[in-house]
């Protein structure tokens, strides 16, 4: 009878002890000096790595389509019959190359068949709409069949074409696909005896984001606006800078008549040999007017980068020297006349004749992707003369360079406050320790000094690198502390952005696709609560008088929304156990009951979004009812909560 007593007294003991061990008080008061949360804050970093643009994001779905890769104009093609590749009399003057078709009555034919990117996906009883160049080269009439055939060698959809000028036309045809498959391919044969010429075959789905031509693909454009993104940074890092100098990338050849626009070297085609895309160009379809169209669909402020000078230091020393920066420099200016421009200007002439007579309302420019070194500093301070003589609003964005800290690190950021930028760009892309132990990491940076934008960061959890949930926890707690610095740090995006399944140089990556759907990582799903519920003005929120920075496991920050009337509280837990929070509330005027609801992310850690199971992961929501004088919250371990309660 004793022992039994003995056990249960020990069990009593050891569970209010247990219970202390998980009861945290959080007081929340007023800021002073009052912070502000930037209403541009979280945003979307998008760089063409991954098949994130041609074959991606761009709605196309012919790879080389105008016969231009260099060195290679039949890549992506399989020919047979007669076919050839011409250059004389091309129609568009910056892609020269064209194929010509000879049906002269061999039991072959003559035609070409495209592989797409990776396939073609077509979806039963959908609409695809297929263009083309073309002209006779003698007198007379050739027809052409069209058709998209399936994995499993089905004709699939099918139509013909007319050519019945010796002049180059564009020819138009609707097809509609009678089954769906993912992996088809275009076939474009002649099917009458003669010679004819073709080029710029095109094929893009009747649906596009808001139905243009030259459109977006619908889903992940949907998956970009639902983002609520602040800020809309592009057209990416390394691409930027190029393999070298020649093959960076120039914003001037992205614009215009798309048929008009040079094909370039994607900077990931071949740097990471196990990942070898030898395919991987840029066709420029997806130019810097459909990124400024694009920030203006989401809301959001454009951040566009350009050349420095400077190729990829990972690569090559290749660098202009300081006293030749003049054409690099002009381009950058060019740019915010194409953004901003009149219509009497000669680059806001070409926006307009784009389609768009108003101004983007262009504020940011970065210059420079993540360059170091003694020279880089230089290189900005002269493109930051020319902009403070002819463009002084436009904020100007510097680097730290590759690393989250080191001696480079120390140095550049020297180098910038010395220019004076407005923001430094910092990357990193650590593992979750680093991510859990960085929650404070902006509490002491100056506040005098230039901003921060967090424009590169993901949580790296080896050896795959999946985009689990406990990376998105992770990166949930230090982003509390992002919040918290709201005066410091001014914007943030997480990179990368897209990956295409089939062809992929680097994860983890935000969302991932192939040629039919498309799926929202647990990261995602975290950016997208902190760019909903930003708030207007951060409170000060602390566990025995210090920031919470991972005290028994939790991470926390605070905001009001002015414009909604609400305070939203986000909190993680990414101990092993349930935490009960007791929040002290030292606000003034704060209803008795506060309403609202409770959203929150919580999953196995090693859980992840997949094509086949694309909601293992996801946000619920619940409706809540809080005491305001002292109330009281259950967090359960490893888990992300948002709580937006109305005042």
């Amino acid at each position: 009878m004793r022992t039994k007593s003995y056990l249960i007294l020990t069990f009593l003991f050891i569970t209010a002890q247990l219970t202390a061990q998980t009861l945290v008080k959080i007081t929340v008061e007023k800021q002073k000096p009052e912070i502000t949360v930037a209403p541009n804050m979280y945003g979307i970093f998008f760089e063409d790595i991954n098949f994130a643009a041609d074959g991606g994001l761009y709605a196309e779905m012919i790879k080389n389509r105008s016969f231009d890769f260099p060195n290679s104009p039949f890549m992506g093609w399989l020919t047979y019959g007669k076919v050839s590749v011409q250059t004389e009399g091309a129609p568009f003057p910056r892609n020269q190359h064209y194929a010509r078709l000879l049906n002269d009555g061999l039991l072959t034919g003559t035609g070409l068949l495209n592989e797409g990117f990776r396939g073609i996906g077509v979806e039963k009883n959908k609409k695809y709409n297929l263009s083309l160049y073309a002209k006779n080269v003698n007198k007379g009439e050739n027809k052409l069949k069209i058709e998209i055939i399936s994995a499993a060698n089905e004709i699939i959809a099918s139509g013909e074409i007319e050519i019945n000028s010796g002049d180059w036309e564009k020819y138009k045809l609707e097809l509609q696909a009678e089954e769906t498959c993912a992996h088809a391919k275009l076939r474009v044969d002649l099917i009458s005896q003669g010679e004819l010429d073709i080029e710029h075959v095109s094929l893009f789905p009747a649906e596009t984001w808001k139905n243009r031509e030259n459109g977006m693909r619908k889903d992940l454009a949907q998956a970009l606006a639902d983002l609520k993104p602040g800020v809309f940074r592009f057209p990416g890092g390394c691409i930027i800078e190029g393999n070298n100098l020649e093959t960076r990338y120039q914003w001037k050849n992205s614009v215009g008549a798309v048929e008009n626009r040079p094909v370039n070297e994607n900077r990931w085609n071949y740097v990471f040999q196990h990942r070898f895309t030898p395919d991987y160009f840029q066709s420029y379809g997806l130019g810097f007017f459909e990124y400024f169209q694009l920030c203006e669909d989401f809301g959001a402020d454009a951040l566009p980068v350009v050349s420095c000078g400077m190729a990829c230091q990972f690569i090559t020393d290749e660098c202009v020297p300081v006293d030749d920066l003049e054409p690099y420099i002009q381009d950058a200016l060019d740019l915010v006349e194409f953004a901003n421009g009149p219509v009497t200007s000669k680059w806001g002439k070409v926006r307009v004749e784009m389609g768009h007579p108003e101004s983007f309302g262009l504020k940011y420019i970065g210059i420079g992707n993540e360059q170091w070194g003694e020279v880089f500093p230089k290189h900005l301070e002269a493109f930051q003369k020319a902009f403070d003589e002819k463009y002084p609003e436009i904020q100007i964005i510097g680097s730290s360079g590759p690393s989250a800290d080191g001696e480079q690190f120390d140095y550049l950021w020297g180098q910038m406050k010395k220019l004076d930028v407005d923001l430094v760009d910092e990357h990193y892309y650590k593992d979750p320790d680093w991510f859990l132990q960085n929650a404070d990491r902006y509490d002491d940076y100056s506040r005098k000094g230039p901003k921060v934008f967090a424009g590169e960061y993901a949580c790296h959890v080896q050896p795959e690198k999946k985009n689990s949930f406990y990376a998105a926890l992770c990166e949930a707690s230090f982003l509390t502390g992002i919040e918290r610095n709201s005066d410091v740090v001014r914007l943030a995006t997480y990179a990368p952005l897209f990956a295409h399944v089939d062809a992929w140089q680097w994860k983890p990556d935000m969302i991932w696709f192939d040629n039919l759907r498309s799926v929202k990582s647990a990261n995602y799903y975290v950016q997208q609560l902190y760019s909903k519920y930003k708030g207007t003005t951060v409170q000060n929120v602390k566990m025995n008088g210090e920031n919470v920075v991972g005290q028994n496991g939790i991470y926390a920050s605070v905001v009001t929304d002015k414009d909604n009337d609400q305070l939203i509280i986000k909190i993680s837990n990414t101990g092993k156990s349930e935490k009960e929070v007791e929040l002290d509330f030292k606000l003034k005027e704060l209803p008795g009951v506060l309403k609202g609801k409770q959203i929150t992310l919580k999953a196995n850690l090693d859980d992840e979004n997949t094509l086949d199971e694309p909601f293992l992961v996801k946000p619920l929501e619940k409706e809540v009812v809080l005491d305001s004088k002292s109330p009281k919250i259950s967090i359960e371990a490893e888990s992300f909560h948002v709580f937006v309660l109305d005042l």
